[in-house]
């Protein structure tokens, strides 16, 4: 994914972290964000996934196969795409993925005081993620790997992502660190000292008194699953189950 030529990308490189972390604000509108969130909310309650600190829809469908590595290719809702992949295409984002496009979009609820725990998103997927955020903020904390390869027992950076806000990693942010989200309903010491992409937020103002409450937040997931399945060859592994 190069950014020389894309001036918007490159204003949004996350300082001092990993190469390849950017992150914008404002990135859709609120009349887009109502949208999509409207859209989300038609959707049938069996669809969501209920974990015990956040539900989740994975679209179009769950990975499957014995390594839960493998997409049954299908299109993903109009809802997800038609806004989203044509700005994804202005700013050259997936031009080098497997597919030239994400394939796959993990849809999470998160209620004040839900997280989840530090994680890889994993070689499932060529190594973009793109995540959008709707309806309220969250701050994510990554964490870098010992020589071990071990994830180092407190954080090392904080991203706070405002709403309609998009974060990328990829490149070594992607491959050499984990990120999670502290089970928290209030997040502190907000400030530039301790929050990584402070000079990049689109209104500080709303957090410049180091605290602010969460709200339920919708987090939109875009990555691009490397091994599709034809919906017959995807039929016939089922069978021999």
């Amino acid at each position: 994914m190069a950014t020389s030529n894309v001036p918007e990308l490159a204003a949004g490189k996350l300082p001092d972290l990993p190469e390849a972390g950017f992150y914008l604000p404002n990135f859709i509108t609120k009349e887009q964000e109502e949208y999509i969130l409207s859209e989300i909310a038609r959707l049938p309650e069996a669809r969501w996934a209920v974990l015990t600190h956040r539900r989740l829809l994975s679209l179009p469908s769950q990975l499957t196969g014995p390594a839960k590595d493998k997409l049954i290719d299908a299109p993903m809702p109009a809802f997800l795409t038609k806004i989203i992949l044509d700005k994804f295409k202005e700013l050259h984002i997936f031009d080098d993925s497997a597919h030239g496009a994400p394939n796959h979009c993990l849809v999470n609820e998160y209620q004040p005081g839900q997280g989840i725990m530090p994680h890889e998103d994993g070689p499932a997927y060529f190594p973009i993620t793109a995540t959008i955020s709707l309806a309220a903020h969250t701050v994510l904390n990554i964490y870098k790997k010992n020589e071990q390869g071990e994830r180092e027992a407190a954080p090392i950076w904080r991203i706070l992502q405002e709403r309609r806000s998009l974060l990328l990693t990829t490149g070594s942010m992607y491959k050499d660190t984990l990120h999670g989200i502290f089970d928290l309903e209030q997040d502190t010491d907000l400030q530039s000292g301790s929050i990584a992409n402070w000079q990049l937020l689109g209104d500080k103002s709303s957090f410049e008194n180091g605290t602010a409450n969460r709200q339920t937040r919708v987090s939109l997931t875009y990555r691009d699953v490397l091994k599709v399945a034809k919906i017959g060859s995807a039929l016939k592994f089922m069978s021999k189950k």
